[in-house]
């Protein structure tokens, strides 16, 4: 699909319920979403608002009680489960809190393991030239042991990037980085969700960080209001 094509994500009404009986959360409670190709939105809020479930459903891990969620135009939930995680693979990128990158890998073999995944794919992008783009080129060869928590969190971005998402979901990219490292990880992902055309939806407890965003939405017991 061409960047102009794309729609961004949509959350319609989306209700989520956890565990059984009388037991039953609302993790989310009748949210709706819509974030654009190229804006990046901050999530923020208590442990426990739902913030997690909002990714996952965003992600077409969670499949909804109640609403639809779309990307560019594609109803997530009226999927199989088959076509649901190729599409998954293929269009969503994922950024995690710790970077989770796989430790016999190499920084450039990271992103290799994605093309080869998506091998079936002519439009992925050079794992070589996306390192470059976020400057670490000259640490390709080093595992992640051998990398400070910025540098692995500048890999993450970069593999999550590499089979170029229509969306990008990012769990607190920040929380083990110092304010310095902090700034220079989400400016990242704001320029990179710019360049890319990527709609981009951030978690993150990390005030400090939020000037680099577009907008900056507040969750609280599984709603949404504008922050």
């Amino acid at each position: 699909m061409s960047t102009r094509d794309r729609t961004g994500l949509t959350l319609s009404g989306v209700t989520v319920r956890l565990g059984d009986g009388d037991a039953v959360v609302t993790a989310l409670d009748d949210v709706s979403l819509t974030v654009a190709p190229g804006e990046l939105v901050a999530v923020v809020g208590p442990s426990g608002a739902g913030k997690s479930s909002l990714l996952a459903v965003a992600g077409a891990l969670t499949i909804p009680d109640e609403g639809t969620v779309s990307i560019d135009g594609h109803d997530i939930a009226a999927m199989s489960a088959r076509d649901r995680a190729a599409y998954r693979r293929d269009h969503v990128g994922f950024v995690f809190q710790a970077g989770n990158l796989l430790p016999a890998l190499t920084a450039l073999e990271q992103l290799r393991l994605v093309t080869k995944l998506s091998h079936h794919r002519t439009d992925v992008r050079s794992p070589a030239r996306l390192l470059a783009d976020v400057g670490m080129a000259h640490k390709a060869d080093r595992r992640p042991h051998q990398l400070s928590g910025g540098e692995r969190q500048r890999v993450g971005i970069a593999r999550a990037l590499v089979g170029r998402p229509s969306l990008l979901l990012v769990d607190e990219p920040t929380a083990a980085l110092d304010r310095a490292r902090s700034h220079e990880v989400v400016q990242l992902l704001a320029r990179e969700t710019k360049q890319s055309a990527v709609a981009t939806v951030m978690v993150t407890h990390d005030q400090d960080v939020l000037e680099h965003c577009d907008r900056v939405i507040e969750m609280i017991d599984g709603r949404l209001s504008a922050g």
